[in-house]
């Protein structure tokens, strides 16, 4: 799913990408809609069934069997909206809401999916922010399961089959200077996991990579750039809180 708001301005000076789970929120969504589940947990049986790179079409098992527990639509969101923003993440967000019009392009980049996240925005008011979103599509059909669907098929070796975030952030980035008819000042790109780790390479040296701190992002970027220098070429600021990531942000646009 890649949902559109209206027009995007033309002339953003900067491009900011979010993942959602553990960088926006601070739980993962596809955990904690277990919390929906009789007992709250999942049967042994179903959690067998999961194999490494195939967690997508894990998912959609675990929604299946959700909806022949009787779980509803307002069971789900209701869990949803309750996951707790990452610290610093609502200051950071309404950083963002408060700027002049003309300095962020803000995109979400998410292996989870679109009932998910936007249950979760919209509660909090942020949807409107996000020029864009990228993530798997999924809706409810008439027997009231939620049905997930791959985003894409790609041919990165690093990524699950379902979704490769370096093929969206440099496509999309592509386009969008061909749109604007020039390049974003910078690129930013905040996100937690190894997937995030995959866009970020894609970054140039004036762009900005914010990893949360000591998350598998942060220790592959350190990685990399211990095993092959120069490989990686994005600024990385790490952070604990996202306030951590305002200040800089605050920094970059005033130059």
């Amino acid at each position: 799913m890649a949902s559109h708001s209206a027009q995007i301005s033309p002339d953003k000076r900067f491009i900011i990408f979010f993942d959602f789970d553990e960088t926006i929120v601070d739980e993962t969504s596809d955990d904690m809609v277990v919390q929906a589940a009789p007992g709250q947990h999942l049967p042994g049986w179903l959690k067998d069934t999961y194999q490494p790179g195939r967690y997508n079409e894990y998912m959609q098992r675990v929604l299946a069997y959700l909806a022949e527990q009787g779980v509803t639509e307002s069971d789900i969101r209701g869990v949803m909206e309750k996951i707790p923003a990452t610290p610093g993440m609502l200051t950071l967000l309404q950083f963002l809401r408060t700027r002049p019009v003309h300095d962020f392009e803000v995109v979400l980049v998410s292996d989870a999916n679109a009932f998910f996240i936007e249950s979760w925005l919209r509660r909090t008011g942020s949807r409107q922010l996000f020029h864009r979103i990228f993530t798997n599509p999924a809706t409810f059909n008439r027997d009231g399961r939620l049905v997930m669907r791959p985003f894409h098929s790609h041919d990165c070796p690093r990524c699950p089959d379902n979704m490769c975030k370096q093929v969206i952030v440099r496509d999309y980035v592509s386009r969008r200077t061909q749109e604007r008819g020039r390049p974003y000042q910078r690129v930013f790109y905040v996100g937690d996991g190894a997937n995030d780790f995959c866009p970020a390479l894609s970054l140039g040296p004036q762009d900005v990579a914010f990893p949360r701190r000591d998350f598998p992002m942060h220790r592959l970027i350190t990685e990399t750039h211990e095993a092959m220098p120069g490989e990686f070429k994005a600024v990385t600021v790490p952070w604990v809180s996202a306030e951590e990531v305002v200040q800089r942000l605050r920094k970059l646009v005033a130059e």
